[in-house]
């Protein structure tokens, strides 16, 4: 199942829309994750309970977000979103909503997403600089010292 955050997919042609498919979870918070938090607060730093269960929470919501797409037959969910909200103290929702597409390929893109991508090849190296020309011999001063000195 290909899921993008934009209205288009890179290769694709979006040939059928099925329609807005969405997954949602409500999660409350933890006395464990509250205690850890609340002494986290004090010293700063991440909140890695809450960033878990909000890991988690979007994990979930996508899922059920995919379950309804694969229902209705799409091989792509675009135009996806996260929202979250409040519903009581200590729980929040976390939304996930898209749109279900059948898109298929276009000119020379692979169908399979995991299909190596081309990469361009590296820049040739420069060009070397031209050198000056060597002279013939060595450099030896005239015979009478420096020339424009005097003694």
């Amino acid at each position: 199942m290909i899921v993008v955050n934009t209205e288009t997919i890179p290769g694709y042609t979006v040939t059928e829309v099925r329609g807005l498919v969405q997954g949602n979870t409500i999660r409350a918070k933890h006395l464990g994750r509250d205690i850890g938090a609340g002494l986290k607060n004090l010293v700063g730093g991440e909140l890695t309970g809450y960033t878990e269960l909000l890991t988690e929470s979007r994990r979930e919501a996508l899922e059920r977000m995919l379950a309804q797409a694969r229902q209705l037959n799409a091989n792509a969910v675009v135009n996806v979103r996260f929202t979250t909200s409040s519903v009581a103290a200590g729980a929040a929702e976390l939304y996930a909503y898209g749109t279900a597409v059948v898109a298929q390929p276009t000119g020379g893109v692979p169908a399979d997403a995991s299909a190596p991508v081309a990469r361009p090849a590296p820049p040739a190296p420069p060009a070397p600089t031209p050198q000056p020309p060597r002279d013939a011999g060595p450099v030896t001063p005239p015979s009478g010292g420096m020339p424009g000195a005097s003694m």
